[in-house]
Order: C-alpha cells, then structure tokens, then sequence
C-alpha cells in the first residue's frame, strides 16, 4: 500500500484464527471483559438483532465484532452475569436507537464491507479517540520491545506497524482492523489462542502482542519472509491459494524497504 494507514484486506478472516475452546455446551464459561466499543444515539430505528452464541465465543468478543458495549448486550439479552454464557444461548445484540458518527468509511481499495462490520469499525474508532492513545513515538517503542521478547525481528514488526498504520494507535479500519497493528477481531481471537490469555485490541500493548504472534507464526510456518509479509496483509490462506494479488505485492515491496530504514 502507498498509504501508512493501510486496511487489512478482505481475505485476512483466511488466517487460522482458531478460536479459544473452553466453552463446552451447555457449561459457562468466564469471559474477560475488555474494553468495548461505544454507540452514540442518533435515532435510528432498526430491529434488534438475534445472535446464537458459538463453540469459543465471550461476550467482550461479540461487542467488538457487533459495535456495542458488554454491558448493552447483557442488558438487552437479560444476562444476570455477563461472564457466564453458553453454546447455542440467544443473545440479543442491541441496535434500536442507536448509531455511530461516520468515523471510518465502508470502502477501501476497492472493497466495500457490511453495514455491521462497518458500524463496529465505527464504534471502536470512537472509543480509541475517547480514551486516548499512546504517541506513536510510545507505540514504536512498545513495538521493539515486545517483538524482542517474542523472538521477533524488531525491524519486521515496526516496517508492518508503519505500513498498517503509522505507529498510530486510533487507526481502524473499513474491515474492523483495529489499532497499531491493524488486527481484525477474529485474527485476535487467534492470537488469543497463541499466547494463552484473552487479548482486547483496543488496548495498546495487547494490539502489539496479539500482532507480532501472528507475525511470529507467519515467519515460523512461511517458506520465506515475503510469503510472511504476504500473508499478514492478504492471509496466509489465501496467499497459498491465489498467490499474491498486485496489491499484496506493493505492500511487500513497502514492508521491506521499511524494514531497511528501522534497521
């Protein structure tokens, strides 16, 4: 991409985001309550939605993936407690009412995403820009420090930062990619599942770790860096199956002069 602010394409879902399997039927399960994204009334008039809870998922998971906070699902689905849920259960995720300032745009390169991921693109940008962020300079930092620890190459995790967003922590995208590292909510999960403890991508420094595992596995299981950088910004999935798109190949060919300059 020609921009720092670059979306996480469409194919990234590709990725094996292998969702935590704690939750068995019909047994509760204790959900981390990260920080959710907040909706602003506007007065729109739309249906409630009903959700059936599947094999992995929290409550902290579903209000990223939908837009709306924790507690607004467990008001509106009548959950005496919020960290217990079960397969198969229907949720009511709340829209009546409610909508989000036009802070992210449903397009990008081409692609056009849905009203629902849009609307929670929308709500997580709003909540970055309320609680405020780290400085890029922070966030750089944060990056060296945490690709070191994780046995990843400093320089690949910053040219990815950088391409995905400028070190800037607000960035979000058409597709939900959230934060420094641009990681969609189900590539989160995934990370999630590599380094053993919930992740909430509005949280800066579990954005960059939830990142540089990806990045970690993509080193690990690619045949050579490119195919790494590929598949962090096409998924690898898809990396295997079509090959890189024109896109995808700029965007290898940005990350590693990039990765020249934070040698």
């Amino acid at each position: 991409m020609t921009s720092p602010t670059s979306a996480t394409a469409t194919d990234r879902a590709a990725l094996p985001t292998r969702a935590r399997t704690r939750l068995a039927s019909g047994a509760g399960v204790s959900i981390a309550l990260a920080v959710a994204s907040v909706a602003t009334s506007a007065g729109a008039a739309h249906a409630d939605e009903p959700y059936v809870v599947r094999q992995g998922d929290t409550v902290s998971q579903i209000a990223l993936r939908s837009g709306v906070s924790v507690g607004a699902i467990a008001r509106a689905s009548a959950l005496a407690d919020a960290s217990r849920i079960r397969i198969g259960q229907v949720l009511t995720i709340p829209t009546t009412g409610t909508t989000t300032a036009t802070l992210v745009s449903n397009t990008f390169a081409g692609r056009t995403y849905s009203d629902l991921v849009v609307a929670a693109a929308n709500a997580n940008k709003a909540t970055l820009l309320r609680i405020g962020v780290p400085t890029t300079s922070q966030m750089r930092a944060t990056i060296v420090t945490t690709a070191t620890s994780m046995g990843v190459d400093p320089a690949l995790a910053l040219a990815i930062a950088y391409q995905e967003s400028g070190f800037n922590h607000t960035a979000v995208s058409a597709a939900n990619a959230i934060g420094t590292m641009q990681v969609i909510p189900s590539s989160g999960e995934w990370a999630s599942q590599m380094v053993g403890r919930p992740l909430n991508l509005l949280d800066p420094n579990d954005n960059v770790v939830a990142g540089v595992a990806i990045l970690r596995s993509l080193v690990r299981t690619s045949p050579d860096l490119a195919t790494a950088i590929a598949g962090y910004y096409q998924g690898a999935a898809s990396v295997q199956r079509n090959g890189m798109y024109p896109d995808t190949r700029r965007y290898v060919a940005s990350v590693q002069t990039l990765m020249s300059r934070f040698r």
